[in-house]
């Protein structure tokens, strides 16, 4: 039989095992991303990671007196809620469809534990706030508005929640996403918006290719246009500076033949001053020699025939003579002096062509230097013959051809031939009713001859 003692510690020992048994049956260790809020009978504690009451507790049922425990179980991580299909309408009343998502974190898991009995119903409660959010800020504002700013909107969804959120101990992690807006069964109006936008944005586009394009155009045109700007710049330097240097060339060439022809003037001045002075000097040799001519026809010629009779030349023939010679000599002189005036006048024209056809080798103009020798070789004859017929007391009168002809013609009666000559003359005289009476006056003698 057993006794009492045994019976004691095999007691002891069963309810000490029980106890294990319990505690390991009931000990919970609370995950990473979760809270446990654990409701006792005076008290709510939480439980998890970070938490100040640790995290593993025992979960002893709810009916358990004293030490039964109601267990709330919410996740401490990020976790999400979104509008799917969320039927809206705008200011007026244009119906449409969205898609929202928003991601939440607990941040005080006591006040959620308080709000809700479970993490299901805190994520209905959440879908019933962001619902009310939307409908109170879209029913406010234009489908194009909607449509063209939907960050502005997301931003505006989520300040609205927040401000609610504080009562669940839960907030936002992020903006609320719009995620999509889209036309309600039987309804076009965001179509049609769209189609809108997208012809407004073909336009657009079009209207910024064409612009494109004509700034393109305009930039080759205006590329050209400075290139050809260049070329002609380029061009009339070119041509300025070729005329510059055609100017300085032909500038030049003007003053090397401006001097040239200033010493040609002076050449021709001097050569015409020397032909003047040649033709000045030759008709005062043949005036002095008429002169000569006219005073000797003045004087008695008186020829002696047979010793006995002399032959008496009225003195008023040789006045008229005399005379005759004397303006013959002054019309000499004046046509020589108009004739070199005229040449000094025409002087630089024909300097120039003269100049230009008479410089090197050329036989006329040397033809031209040795007429002015002969000139003044005929000068100093004529005068020597002036003054032999002056010491001979010879008239002379040249009634044809030029005094000096007229002076040669005279100097061949001193010679054979001139008798011969003057044989024929008288011969030829007595052979006319003049030449007889002219001889009878002289002489029967002479008239015999």
């Amino acid at each position: 039989m057993f006794t009492l003692g045994f019976l004691i510690i095999v007691g002891l020992a069963a309810i000490t095992v029980f106890a294990v048994l319990l505690s390991i049956l009931f000990r919970v260790v609370v995950a990473t991303n979760d809270v446990h809020i654990v409701q006792t009978t005076n008290k709510t504690v939480s439980y998890g990671k970070d938490q100040p009451a640790g995290n593993t507790y025992y979960s002893w049922p709810a009916w358990v007196p004293v030490i039964g425990r109601r267990i709330i179980r919410l996740p401490v991580s990020v976790f999400g809620k979104g509008l799917s299909d969320y039927a809206a309408y705008d200011k007026g009343r244009v119906p449409f469809v969205i898609d929202i998502m928003a991601f939440f974190r607990i941040t005080d898991s006591n006040v959620a534990a308080q709000r809700v009995s479970s993490f299901t119903e805190l994520l209905s409660q959440l879908q019933a706030i962001l619902q009310g959010a939307v409908r109170t800020i879209l029913a406010s504002s234009e489908i194009e508005e909607i449509l063209e700013g939907r960050s502005k909107f997301g931003e505006m969804f989520t300040k609205e929640v927040d401000h609610q959120l504080t009562q669940w101990g839960v907030q936002t992690v992020k903006s609320i996403e719009l995620m999509d807006i889209r036309d309600d069964t039987g309804s076009h109006v965001i179509a049609n918006i769209m189609a809108k936008k997208k012809s407004l944005i073909e336009m657009q586009s079009r209207i910024e290719v064409a612009n494109n394009i004509k700034t393109a155009q305009m930039a080759e045109v205006d590329a050209q246009r400075a290139v050809e700007v260049q070329k002609q710049d380029a061009l009339q330097q070119i041509g300025i500076r070729t005329a510059q240097q055609t100017q300085q060339v032909g500038v030049v060439s003007q003053q090397a033949q401006q001097a040239i022809k200033e010493q040609e003037k002076i050449t021709a001045e001097k050569n015409m001053a020397v032909v003047q002075v040649q033709q000045v000097r030759q008709a005062e040799i043949v005036r002095e020699v008429q002169v000569v001519a006219a005073e000797q026809e003045k004087q008695t010629v008186v020829i002696k025939a047979d010793g006995h009779k002399q032959k008496t030349v009225l003195i008023a023939d040789g006045d008229l003579q005399a005379t005759k010679l004397r303006a013959q000599g002054i019309e000499v002189e004046g046509a020589a002096k108009g004739e070199a005036e005229k040449a000094i006048l025409l002087a630089p024209v024909q300097a120039q062509i003269t100049l230009a056809k008479e410089i090197g080798q050329n036989p006329g103009y040397q033809t031209y230097l040795v007429s002015i020798r002969q000139i003044e070789a005929t000068q100093i004859v004529g005068i020597e013959q002036a003054q032999a017929l002056k010491a001979a007391e010879i008239k002379v009168i040249a009634n044809a051809g030029t005094p000096v002809e007229g002076v040669t013609e005279v100097m061949q009666l001193l010679t054979s031939k001139g008798g011969t000559q003057i044989g024929a003359m008288l011969e030829a005289l007595k052979q006319t009713d003049v030449g007889k009476a002219l001889l009878g006056k002289v002489g029967d003698d002479h008239a015999s001859l």
